[in-house]
């Protein structure tokens, strides 16, 4: 394989990537411009559906950004592991905290406060 090849073909691989980034980050955008009220209304795991959508989505992104922006598809497989598993357990971990003390400051204002949807 000539030098020119492999360029092609990490050329091809980076513009995939970007498309799915893209693609991921428009349907992000168009949900959060329409919010549908079957998503944004419906709770489940103490959240409404549409912050749950919107959760695995950023963490797809966030492991497509990782594997093939920071090379780790050419990292040895330990590597990898500690790298991907860590950054998507602490992003999950984050996000579980922050909507359990959402919902808690939500309980306790929301009869105080006047909430404008």
């Amino acid at each position: 394989m000539t030098h020119t090849q492999e360029h092609t073909s990490h050329t091809k691989l980076i513009w995939k990537v970007f498309a799915i980034l893209s693609v991921i980050t428009m349907v992000e955008v168009v949900l959060g411009i329409i919010k549908p009220a079957s998503l944004h209304l419906t709770h489940f795991l103490g959240t409404s559906i549409l912050n749950i959508i919107f959760l695995i989505l950023t963490l797809v992104k966030a492991y497509y950004i990782t594997w093939f922006f920071m090379h780790m598809a050419d990292e040895k497989k330990s590597l990898r592991r500690a790298v991907v598993w860590t950054a998507l357990f602490l992003i999950a971990y984050l996000a579980t905290l922050i909507l359990i003390e959402g919902s808690y400051i939500n309980d306790v204002l929301g009869p105080l406060t006047k909430w404008n949807y």
